[in-house]
């Protein structure tokens, strides 16, 4: 088996790379580039980019023959997810659900970091212990 890159059709969302193993169809590259799109293309967010990597199992036995593999970069973060299922759409959806999950625990993170207490009068806070609006 040899990996496709499929980046050259369209580009994906926010930079990123999505190759592919197997007989991948081009209606199900379609789809997973769409729930890519929604997940990474928001507002705000950190620079974006990383591969993902779909893989269909040659032997048609097995009970979830598609797997992917997702290592992306946000900012400084890395968001590695992996997921398998019986169908490319339910693999798209599992994927879109657990990128969403990680990305939305680093934008949360990123927001409380950037809320901090005010700083004691010895560190050149107010002197009255009052916050600013």
């Amino acid at each position: 088996m040899t990996l496709k890159d499929t980046t050259g059709h369209t580009p994906s969302p926010a930079a990123v790379q999505v190759r592919t193993e197997g007989d991948v169809d081009e209606e199900a590259l379609t789809y997973l580039r769409a729930k890519l799109g929604a997940v990474l293309d928001r507002p705000g967010l950190a620079p974006v980019g990383g591969e993902v990597r779909i893989a269909r199992a040659a032997a048609h036995h097995g009970e979830q023959p598609w797997s992917a593999g997702a290592e992306i970069r946000v900012g400084s973060d890395l968001l590695v997810v992996h997921a398998r299922e019986a169908s490319a759409h339910e693999l798209a959806d599992r994927l879109q659900d657990r990128l969403r999950t990680r990305l939305d625990r680093v934008v949360h993170r990123e927001d409380t970091a950037r809320r901090s207490a005010t700083p004691p009068p010895w560190r050149g806070g107010p002197a009255d212990g009052r916050q600013d609006p």
